[in-house]
């Protein structure tokens, strides 16, 4: 069966399930050094001021606004 026969709620269950499967699993995701670095200092950056950021409407709309 291609993926492009199913409906799109069909597929969309598919890559929850997927998704899911890869957070049941989350032992195998290794992060380089360089990425665990820059995690720490993002999350000290954000114990010092507080600032949470975009919320995902602004981000969204600034994502679409470049295309």
């Amino acid at each position: 069966m291609e993926i492009q026969e199913l409906s799109v709620s069909e597929r969309i269950i598919l890559a929850e399930k997927l998704w899911d499967s890869v957070l049941n699993d989350e032992s195998e995701i290794k992060l380089t050094a360089s990425q665990e670095v820059e995690l720490d200092k993002r999350l000290d950056t954000f114990m010092t001021d507080h600032d949470i950021g975009s919320s995902w409407s602004d981000v969204k709309k600034r994502i679409i606004s470049n295309k």
